[in-house]
């Protein structure tokens, strides 16, 4: 109490004004960019769409579930070791069926991953960025697809894998 006293200063004694200072500066805390971007880097405060009207629209977040989390870090691995085991076959005689990382295979084996890991976090990012996003024509929204591109990248592997063992 003695604190919050202390702070409050009389303007002037007998005016019939409030007696307390105006405290505030007149300058909008909301217009700083760097808090922004405090809460964006650092503890951010949105991670999901809080009303119905909202859910069709694109909003974007600072925070994410963690299971999203975990399927963009499963798909980010399952490509890493999709391009591996690509190579793997690719050094028994098979050829790569996609032209665009065909052509990157032609520069060697480092590049090769490194477009693929850099195709597949453009993909993962825009993914993330129009997540709730409601596909009309389909009727699901954008990040029911993360389930199923890890169920693709898995099903290529296994394939992957088959091809190898089959042809040792």
């Amino acid at each position: 109490m003695e604190n919050e006293n202390r702070n409050k200063r009389p303007l002037c004694a007998g005016s019939g004004e409030s007696s307390y200072r105006e405290k505030r500066s007149g300058k909008d805390r909301r217009t700083n960019n760097r808090e922004r971007l405090k809460y964006l880097l650092i503890n951010g405060r949105r991670e999901r769409v809080r009303r119905d009207e909202d859910r069709r629209k694109s909003l974007f977040f600072d925070r994410y579930n963690p299971k999203l989390f975990a399927a963009i870090t499963a798909i980010l691995m399952l490509s890493i070791f999709d391009a591996l085991l690509t190579l793997i076959l690719i050094e028994s005689g098979s050829s790569e069926l996609n032209p665009v990382m065909a052509y990157f295979l032609e520069y060697g084996p480092l590049p090769f991953i490194i477009v693929k890991y850099c195709m597949t976090c453009a993909g993962v990012v825009t993914l993330l960025i129009f997540k709730n996003i409601f596909l009309t024509k389909v009727k699901i929204y954008t990040y029911t697809l993360f389930p199923c591109v890890i169920f693709v990248f898995s099903a290529v592997i296994v394939w992957e894998l088959f091809l190898i063992f089959t042809t040792l």
